[in-house]
């Protein structure tokens, strides 16, 4: 049984188990659902609070964010991609609230969320090291994480600050 972002409650079953005992354990549990449905609000408010920090509603509001964006990862991008050897086709920036960055191997483009400004910057530049070595393996394998010790040795403590601050997984 788990609570959504919307505060449903999903229960998984197995097949041919009646009805009334998967009712009845719904209803042995309602105070662990009330608790859930509780924290899934307070945790989607404060995700929402965190993202209304950055404004994108006006065009003057989205472009003013991408000239930010763009003048605080581009040096990134060209300081780490000249130390990996690895160049992006190219670099596009998104308001995405549910990744801070994404590479496409086969077109080797890499896509950074606009929200990236709500990070510290040393967390931002962990999204750009990480999304530079998809282009060197495109797993999160063993070697994934050798490349990124390599590369951001701090890139375990940069990834827990920004999800902490985030909440994105």
């Amino acid at each position: 049984m788990r609570i959504v972002k919307n505060g449903d409650v999903h229960v998984s079953a197995p097949i041919g188990l009646p009805q009334k005992k998967v009712v009845d354990f719904i209803e042995q549990h309602r105070d662990w659902i009330a608790k859930a449905r509780k924290k899934t609000t307070e945790r989607e408010e404060k995700r929402t609070a965190f993202y209304n920090q950055l404004p994108l509603k006006t065009k003057a509001q989205k472009d003013e964010a991408l000239t930010r964006v763009k003048a605080l990862v581009e040096p990134m991008i060209e300081k780490h991609a000249k130390e990996m050897n690895v160049s992006p086709s190219t670099v596009i920036y998104k308001p995405t609230i549910s990744r801070w960055g994404q590479c496409n191997v086969r077109n080797r483009s890499i896509c950074i969320s606009t929200y990236v400004l709500l990070l510290p910057e040393w967390c931002v530049e962990h999204v750009v090291v990480h999304e530079l070595c998809h282009l060197l393996e495109p797993s999160h394998n063993a070697h994934f994480h050798a490349l990124m010790d390599k590369y951001f040795p701090r890139w375990r403590e940069a990834r827990r600050e920004t999800r902490r601050t985030g909440d994105k997984r």
